[in-house]
């Protein structure tokens, strides 16, 4: 395990802690009037800057999922912001409430836009990151925000949707897209289906986007989420083997984008 933690540093460039000291804080910002709360995570025992992750949250706000999911990058040696779309407090407790919220800025991407920019210029301002490598990942909902996140024309390396929806209603702006794409899909999703994932693969294509499209077979809606159980919302379920293949993935193309 050390020899494989101790190559890990040396492909990102980073110096080796004898052991994780992360450190976790929130950091209260603002988009135009909006007070946002996010979750910022780092090793403190790691000198020097180092590549910067966004992380997005799924349709339920920022909770301890993605706060779990920025502590692992944390862990891996990245600088990590788990972002907040919805604003401070903000945080949906039933699925018809999320659903209610998540809709507003799947109907306003301007906003949806802003807001995930937003937590990107927190991440960038760090002064323990390195701005010319960034990356933004995203689950569920925040898979979605992350590819608008690119079809904004932000300055990553890299996007990463894990179970995210596809599409948008301005594919035309795939050509701002600067970053590489890496889509982990799970083949069995109910509701990004089969002509979601057609299109979204011929807007990339049209745009000459760099991206990727992963299928995991039979993995459903929200793969990598334990607490999801396939039974509210029904379709989104919980697959072990989905969840570790695609974090592999990910570390993968971090490696490859910011070598």
């Amino acid at each position: 395990m050390a020899v494989l933690l101790a190559s890990m540093f040396v492909l990102l460039g980073l110096t080796s802690p004898s052991w994780a000291q992360i450190k976790v804080q929130t950091v209260d910002y603002k988009q135009g009037d909006t007070v946002l709360e996010g979750y910022l995570a780092y090793d403190d025992a790691v000198k020097g800057q180092r590549p910067g992750i966004l992380v997005v949250h799924e349709w339920k706000g920022l909770n301890g999922y993605a706060k779990k999911r920025a502590d692992m990058l944390a862990q891996l040696g990245y600088v990590a912001f788990a972002a907040d779309i919805y604003g401070k407090g903000i945080r949906p407790m039933t699925t018809a409430d999320a659903g209610a919220t998540a809709g507003k800025y799947k109907a306003d991407r301007s906003l949806f836009r802003a807001r995930v920019n937003a937590g990107l210029d927190v991440l960038r301002s760090q002064p323990n990151v390195d701005a010319s490598k960034l990356a933004a990942i995203g689950y569920c909902f925040g898979g979605t925000a992350v590819l608008e996140l690119g079809r904004s024309g932000a300055d990553v390396k890299g996007i990463v949707s894990f179970h995210g929806g596809l599409s948008t209603p301005t594919p035309q702006d795939a050509k701002n897209i600067k970053a590489k794409v890496l889509v982990l899909h799970g083949a069995a999703d109910p509701f990004v289906k089969a002509d979601e994932v057609s299109a979204f693969e011929k807007e990339m294509k049209s745009a000459g986007v760099d991206y990727r499209l992963i299928k995991y077979p039979g993995a459903m809606h929200g793969f990598t989420n334990p607490d999801n159980k396939g039974i509210d919302p029904p379709g989104a379920l919980y697959n072990e083997a989905a969840n570790k293949a695609s974090w592999t993935e990910m570390q993968k193309f971090f490696n490859e984008i910011f070598a």
